[in-house]
């Protein structure tokens, strides 16, 4: 007897270490699935910094001068804005006729200050301050203004000044995304607005009060539930929580950047659905995050949290 239980607990903790090394190895997996996981920019125009076109000759080019009225017409207030969601560019900040609005790599936020004046200004106008108001459901606080060299108060989103493009004649137009590898149009929390499909699976971004966090391949922040478990791998979220927290799908650790791969895998829910984990925890994303860059679910319930890139929940010191 004494004999058989010796053999019973090595073959039992034989088979424990194997699972655990199976849900850490840098091969990920599926825990319950032998480790089959599932998983444009606008063309760059012409104008200031591409080195080719005139803007504002362009701008009035059209044969009964509607495109000169056009170009005329984006030194106007932006009135409130709105959130226009680009199926290449993701969510895009717009004035309130439409018009795409841009930021300028050569900007600075922190401090706000606008490095694009002469005949920068003229391909790229300055949207201004007065009179704009917050698209809804973006947060109002991000809103400010800089003055620029000749004296007017310029519209900024998160510090960032922002522009309206001359080569833009109609609402919806992004012509301006990419151009001179500088020039972006603005996501509504003041970062460049970029195509789901030229973000990975998982990725990291660096948050300004949460430090590198983990986001989606739509750049929505990754969260952990302190309920769940890493191993066993286990999801206590289900019902009413899984509809406020979806599971994020399975992704392939080579369709990843930034995240830490041992114990990237993914795992099957009890309904089925199939999830993926960063160091064997679970993750969400939040059904209140509404654009990339939000963390409404960060500390809810004190129970949920963004991740770092090795799975940690972020603000969480126990």
């Amino acid at each position: 007897m004494k004999t058989w239980r010796s053999a019973s607990l090595v073959a039992s903790a034989a088979a424990v270490l194997a699972l655990t090394t199976a849900c850490g190895q840098e091969n990920g997996g599926d825990q319950s699935t032998n480790g089959q996981n599932v998983g444009n920019a606008a063309p760059a125009a012409g104008g200031y910094g591409s080195g080719s076109g005139d803007a504002a000759a362009t701008a009035g080019a059209g044969a009964d001068g509607k495109d000169a009225a056009a170009a005329t017409g984006k030194t106007k207030a932006a009135g409130q804005l709105a959130v226009w969601d680009s199926k290449e560019l993701g969510k895009v900040v717009t004035d309130n006729a439409g018009f795409t609005l841009y930021r300028f790599d050569k900007d600075t936020a922190q401090p706000p200050k606008s490095n694009c004046d002469g005949d920068c200004a003229t391909a790229w106008p300055a949207v201004p301050a007065d009179g704009a108001e917050a698209a809804p459901g973006v947060d109002k606080t991000l809103l400010g203004e800089v003055t620029r060299t000749d004296g007017t108060k310029q519209l900024t989103l998160d510090g960032w000044p922002m522009y309206r493009y001359a080569k833009d004649t109609a609402p919806g137009d992004a012509n301006g995304q990419g151009v001179g590898g500088t020039w972006f149009a603005s996501s509504p929390d003041g970062r460049k607005a970029k195509a789901a499909a030229d973000l990975p699976g998982l990725s990291t971004r660096n948050d300004p009060k949460l430090g590198e966090i983990v986001v989606d391949k739509n750049g929505m922040t990754v969260y952990r539930f302190m309920k769940d478990s890493a191993w066993p791998i286990k999801s206590n979220c289900t019902g009413d929580c899984i509809e406020k927290w979806p599971a994020v799908a399975p992704v392939d650790k080579n369709d990843t950047k930034g995240v830490q791969k041992k114990g990237l895998m993914s795992f099957t829910r009890p309904d089925g659905v199939k999830q993926m984990t960063v160091n064997c925890w679970p993750i969400y994303t939040f059904a209140n995050d509404k654009a990339p860059g939000d963390t409404n679910g960060q500390g809810v319930g004190g129970t949920w949290y963004a991740i770092s890139p090795t799975g940690k929940p972020i603000g969480v010191t126990k």
